[in-house]
């Protein structure tokens, strides 16, 4: 069941929306969401039909997909691809929806809101590769369980995702790194690195985010992190 405090996210709102992004918020994220997903809609959490949904393609799932640049970008290369974004935050849903829009991307399903509620619904075993890219840090300890490199939230992600399945994380913080480094293996993923320094390579197909530049420009060190699941 879901919980009005489980959230590890902020505010959820921004800076006031520029008209074409509250349209794209009334007419196209009705059309790219999965519903099923809330409490309201699905009161006794009954499992998404994902064979409907997917339309017999493989599941990618990005969390917390901020202004939506390396979503687009892997669904672009990936069109044979289910993808599933995820994203508690208005302004950078308005933001997806455009690039969307514009870009003509017809192969991503939405969710505004807590990751966690989906993975409530999503049957065992469905997701094919996960991404978690530059998520909050929360950095005061007191909100470190917030973050969602915890079991709160790992252990619903690991359920959901098949046994050997990709999991990669991006992040330009460090402790947040250290605790991802502590927390995912338990959640059942194994590190896939190659050598010591094989954190600060990013993948072939990555695409630079605007956060990961202006992490860049603030002298920040990047992390690359693959996991596979168990």
């Amino acid at each position: 069941m879901t919980n009005d405090h489980r959230n590890f996210y902020g505010r959820i709102k921004g800076k006031a929306l520029k008209p074409n992004q509250q349209m794209d918020l009334d007419t196209l994220l009705p059309k790219l969401a999965i519903h099923g997903i809330t409490q309201s809609e699905n009161p006794d959490r009954r499992p998404l039909d994902m064979p409907a949904i997917a339309q017999g393609r493989p599941v990618w799932l990005e969390i917390g997909f901020g202004g939506g640049e390396h979503l687009v970008h892997q669904a672009k290369r990936n069109p044979d691809v289910c993808f599933i974004g995820v994203e508690p935050y208005v302004n950078g849903m308005a933001m997806l929806l455009g690039k969307l829009r514009r870009e003509r991307v017809d192969n991503v399903r939405l969710h505004l809101g807590d990751a966690r509620d989906l993975m409530d619904v999503l049957p065992d075993g469905v997701i094919d590769k996960a991404f978690l890219l530059y998520p909050d840090p929360w950095p005061k300890a007191r909100h470190h369980r917030r973050r969602f490199v915890t079991p709160e939230h790992l252990l619903p992600l690991a359920r959901v995702v098949r046994q050997g399945a990709e999991f990669r994380v991006a992040s330009d913080i460090a402790d947040y790194i250290r605790q991802a480094l502590e927390e995912i293996p338990q959640a059942g993923f194994e590190w896939l690195a190659e050598g010591p320094e094989d954190w600060r390579v990013p993948w072939s197909d990555w695409l630079s985010t605007r956060y990961e530049q202006k992490a860049i420009r603030e002298g920040r060190p990047q992390h690359y992190l693959t996991f596979r699941k168990k």
